[in-house]
């Protein structure tokens, strides 16, 4: 099972030791394709879009961690998409050479939400706790 990260679940942000240490069995500089905002709580936010956005991909044995996943991200496969925080679904990935590497779950947020939460478009598509943006 597969899952793109961009943000905090990136290998060296916070929440990858949390979440990710111990359950990835590889991990692979990858690309998608998106809109990167970073958001002023100190986290990004991939919106649709047709820019490229730098993340992981990160390959885990089982799918039990998107239940914490899930969780943190805010998101409820049951309620309403515009209820979450992010919505999670199925995009394609490739490698920074342009390879696919098929495709993994993303966390994504609506323009609108990442729009009134005051984000910052990112145009290089890359997010990174060590330089916030002010």
């Amino acid at each position: 099972m597969k899952v793109f990260v961009y943000g905090t679940l990136k290998p060296g942000e916070e929440n990858y030791q949390r979440y990710c240490a111990g359950k990835v069995v590889n991990t692979t500089r990858a690309v998608a394709q998106g809109k990167l905002f970073a958001l002023p709580m100190g986290y990004p936010a991939m919106i649709p879009g047709d820019d490229a956005v730098y993340g992981y991909l990160l390959s885990f044995t089982n799918s039990d961690v998107l239940t914490a996943l899930d969780e943190l991200e805010g998101y409820h496969p049951d309620r309403d998409a515009s209820e979450n925080l992010y919505n999670r679904k199925q995009i394609e990935t490739q490698d920074l050479q342009g390879h696919l590497l098929g495709y993994a779950w993303v966390y994504i947020m609506t323009e609108k939400l990442a729009i009134q939460l005051q984000g910052i478009h990112q145009p290089n598509g890359w997010w990174s706790s060590s330089h916030k943006h002010k």
